[in-house]
């Protein structure tokens, strides 16, 4: 036997220092493997068709059962590689895996070595295990949801087999895994094509291939006769019209194949084998280790900083190091993985009440960054069903003589209607169905051939008799404009038959292929009235007809896509469709939605395009067409190499490398499995005002994460700066390290409603990224103001309350506590906006209520019962005023500052 085995591309080497990146290795396996399936396949489609079976040691009357199973032991099931979801183990220790939680992990560490009994520990440990269960479960719960969306049912195909050599051939119902190389494969109308297959018998075939190419409209493939040569036409395997490929469906026809590839050596197996394993980094991973590094960077400068002031100024090292790592634990937001889980986990509960499943959480914050969105066409933009756009008249004017008479012929045939049949049949209403049904009866038909490409019916006009006394029977034929054209003699024009002059012919010609560059199916629509009515009518009698006018299709565009990409647009993303149809059909959709179309690009020439000459190229243009699952990823890489933050919308095998190259990959619930895998959020309807409302949660999620940042680094930073004064110039520590834990430990509480915080409308207009550099800026900007303050503090306790000696700092220390803590808690509502707070941007209730709560048990601390285990003591009721003073004037140039900080930088969060 004769088997052909695919060579599949060797795994690239290891990267060298020049090598390229992993993810561009990653995208040439996936562009080397689709093309090496894609020669093999179209060698294959070049072959005779007998040929074709001896080279897979198949006969056309099947497999037996012992060779089938034979095969399958050899070849293995055929089923596609799929990623699995890690072990719920390995997806809780990911959501562990940051680079502050290790920080927080390590200082816990040394408190307990240093004091066993230290409530830090405790605190530090429970802010570890809350923030990172939270992550946890609510991408496992995301994780079932996804799963859950994926078919329950066993898809089964027909094969002929045999039981045994020499018994008889029968169809048998196999399940879709259970096909192997060489089996005979039966399709008609409604059948998935279970794997690659060369046709070897086919009639009237066509195929619904949108999932690999985008194109809404079926696929007519050839009629395969007995002396099948082969096929030499194309080089692409998708458009050989003697193939049908795994993870496209039969519209209509019949037809046999032989099995020539399964499971991972399919054409759709090839990109699928490059689709598992680790994602590539998105902006999210980027930005949170940035601005991680950012501030531990600073800690490791801080902490060694106040540890050698204070054991040289005060000589008692052990103490200098306990008040060092009361320090790091001060400057490091240590709520900043479970702000950012909670922020994370409340925006996909908001994204789960509008019907989004969000698979992986830090898309969400990826949607908010999201500048550029490239999304496919069918489906999308477009209702994915053919409708009846126009009836035109040889001279392109609208007229209903021209949709009665396509009626006509789409309601009396007895073969399977086609979606452009159907189309025609909706666009006329029940009651004009009954007048029809009342007005004429069939007499016969003429079925539509590949060949002859138009089918007729021909009817008898009831209770009206012909010149001879006889019926009247009338043939009306529809099909494609060359073929019904060349038939013609005559045709209407203006009501009356006219004879088809050359000069009206292409005048004709004209006006279908005007509709044909707007994007339109156009078909041709033709009568007779039959001389001698009979009963029975042949190919022959479609002759000397009279040309009534055309039928225009299209996918038309979704009522509210227009709005809903112009409400995008008002968010600062660029839409860009990259679709797999035809570039006439791409242009007329866009420019139907109101997307500004330029220069339409074809997939083969970007294929002459370098990588620069591609990143100039994708800025610039609107639509792409005819592009392959290589080409949209490499699209969408190019965008990114220009920094922006890239969103891929589709839900076809030939989506799937984009979908995963793409910083958020979107999909919907009737995707094919391997779009849903490799997407980031499911959008349980394909309704793009959904995704806008995605974008505003995801940049709300963003600008809570942020805001909590910018207010903790710089008010930490504050603290800390603070300290290196006092640790510098007073002979007793300014505050215990149990009170700075304490007063971390408040803040951090009140910190915990800043993912129910609402953001100002003008942050959201635009997308949102990470920015390190922005952050750093902020913190040495802002936080020295607070310095300020606690300086001013220190004076006024060090003079006007004599708290100036050893024996008095309780109160030194009682009083920075209350204004520390006041001072840190108010800032939250300083920063959280641009604006004037509380008069022109107000929080939400529960940062209201965590604020006023924060003060409260800030100002009743020193009078507690706790008071003597922290080291407070009750302060003076003049201490308040004095109180009251600091704080206002902190908020005044704090407001002062924030006015020229975004006259100066043009931003703030």
């Amino acid at each position: 036997m004769t088997m052909i085995t695919p060579r599949l591309p060797e795994k690239l080497a290891p990267p060298g220092r020049d090598a390229r990146t992993r993810r561009e290795r990653k995208a040439a396996e996936l562009e080397a493997r689709t093309r090496l399936v894609g020669d093999r396949l179209i060698e294959i489609s070049a072959r005779p068709g007998d040929r074709v079976l001896r080279d897979f040691a198949a006969t056309r009357n099947g497999l037996t059962h012992v060779e089938a199973a034979s095969r399958l032991e050899r070849h293995g099931p055929n089923v596609v590689a799929q990623e699995r979801a890690p072990r719920w183990y390995v997806q809780l220790a990911k959501a562990y895996a940051n680079p502050f939680i290790a920080v927080l992990v390590l200082l816990a560490a040394v408190m307990w070595w240093q004091d066993p009994a230290d409530p830090g520990v405790v605190i530090l440990s429970t802010m570890v295990l809350i923030s990172g269960a939270l992550r946890f479960w609510q991408e496992y719960r995301s994780g079932r949801a996804a799963d859950a969306l994926k078919r329950l049912v066993t898809t089964t195909t027909a094969v002929v087999r045999r039981v045994g050599r020499g018994t008889a051939p029968a169809t048998f119902e196999v399940s879709m895994d259970q096909v192997v190389p060489g089996d005979l494969v039966r399709l008609a109308a409604g059948d998935l094509i279970p794997a690659d297959l060369r046709l070897i018998a086919a009639k009237d075939l066509t195929v619904g291939q949108a999932a690999l190419s985008g194109e809404s409209l079926p696929v007519a493939k050839d009629d395969i006769r007995a002396d099948d040569r082969g096929q030499r036409e194309t080089t692409d395997p998708v458009e050989a019209g003697n193939l049908c490929l795994m993870g496209t469906s039969v519209t209509s026809g019949t037809a046999t194949g032989v099995v020539v590839a399964t499971g991972a050596d399919t054409y759709f197996g090839s990109m699928a084998g490059s689709l598992v394993g680790e994602r590539p980094q998105t902006t999210f991973d980027a930005g949170v280790r940035s601005v991680s590094f950012l501030l531990i960077r600073f800690m490791l400068v801080m902490v060694p900083v106040v540890f050698a002031i204070n054991g040289l100024t005060k000589g008692d090292w052990d103490e200098a190091f306990l008040f060092a790592i009361a320090v790091a634990v001060g400057l490091t937001p240590e709520m900043l993985p479970m702000v950012v889980s909670a922020n994370l986990a409340r925006g996909a509960v908001a994204m789960a009440k509008r019907k989004v499943v969000v698979k992986r959480l830090n898309a969400i914050q990826n949607l908010g960054a999201m500048d550029v969105l490239c999304t496919d066409k069918t489906g999308t933009l477009t209702e994915d069903r053919i409708v009846l756009d126009r009836y035109l008249d040889v001279h392109g004017e609208e007229d209903t003589e021209v949709l009665e008479y396509g009626y006509l012929n789409a309601h009396f045939q007895t073969g399977l209607r086609n979606l452009m049949d159907q189309a025609v049949v909706d666009r006329v209403d029940e009651a004009e169905e009954v007048v029809v049904d009342a007005r004429f009866s069939m007499v016969d038909e003429i079925p539509f051939d590949f060949a002859r490409r138009r089918m007729s019916v021909v009817l008898n006009r009831n209770g009206l008799l012909g010149t001879t006394g006889r019926p009247e029977h009338v043939m009306i034929t529809k099909g494609a404009v060359e073929e019904v054209l060349d038939l013609c003699t005559h045709m209407i024009d203006g009501g009356r038959r006219v004879e088809l002059t050359e000069s009206a012919r292409i005048k004709a010609t004209l006006t279908a292929e005007e509709n044909n560059r707007r994007g339109l199916r156009v078909l041709a629509v033709a009568t007779r009235t039959m001389p001698s009515p009979r009963d029975t009518y042949a190919v022959e009698d479609e002759s000397r007809l009279t040309l009534v006018g055309f039928l225009a299709f299209l996918d038309p565009p979704k009522a509210d896509a227009e709005a809903a990409l112009q409400g995008i647009a008002d968010k600062g993303i660029a839409v860009k469709v990259v679709t797999g149809d035809n570039e006439l059909v791409a242009a007329r959709i866009c420019a139907d939605v109101g997307l500004d179309v330029g220069q339409v690009v074809r997939g083969t020439e970007l294929d002459a395009l370098d990588d620069g000459e591609l990143r100039e190229l994708a800025a610039r243009t609107t639509v792409f067409a005819k592009v392959n699952p290589v080409q949209k990823a490499r699209i969408v890489r190019a965008l990114q190499a220009e920094g922006h933050t890239v969103g891929f919308l589709g839900d076809g095998i030939n989506d799937a490398a984009a979908l995963r190259e793409s910083d958020v990959g979107i999909s919907v619930d009737t995707a094919v499995d391997i779009a849903k895998e490799s997407a980031d959020i499911i959008l349980l309807e394909k309704d793009l005002t959904v995704l806008e409302q995605g974008v505003v949660q995801g940049r709300t999620t963003f600008g809570n994460t942020i805001k909590y940042i910018k207010m903790t680094a710089s008010s930490n930073f504050g603290n800390v700066f603070s300290v290196l004064v006092a640790s510098a110039f007073i002979p007793f520590q300014p505050m215990l390290a149990i009170m700075l834990l304490v007063q971390n430990l408040v803040y951090d509480i009140a910190q915990l409603a800043t993912p129910w915080d609402r953001m100002d409308e003008e942050y959201l207009r635009r997308p949102r990224n990470w920015d390190a550099k922005g952050i750093g800026r902020f913190m040495v900007t802002i936080g020295p103001i607070s310095s300020i303050f606690d300086i001013a503090m220190f004076l006024i306790m060090w003079h006007v309350f004599a708290a100036n000696t050893s024996a008095e700092q309780s109160l030194f220390q009682s009083g920075w506590f209350i204004e520390g803590l006041l001072s840190q808690t108010l800032i939250v509502h300083m920063i959280r906006t641009r604006k004037i707070p509380f008069i022109q941007s107000r929080a939400s209730w529960p940062v209201m209520a965590t604020t006023v709560l924060a003060v409260l048990t800030g100002l009743w601390l020193p009078f507690s019962p706790l008071a003597g285990s922290l080291g407070f003591v009750a302060l003076p009721a003049s201490y308040f005023p004095w109180l009251v003073g600091v704080l206002l004037a902190y908020c005044t140039l704090t407001q002062l500052v924030k006015t020229w900080y975004i006259r100066r930088f043009g931003t703030w969060l």
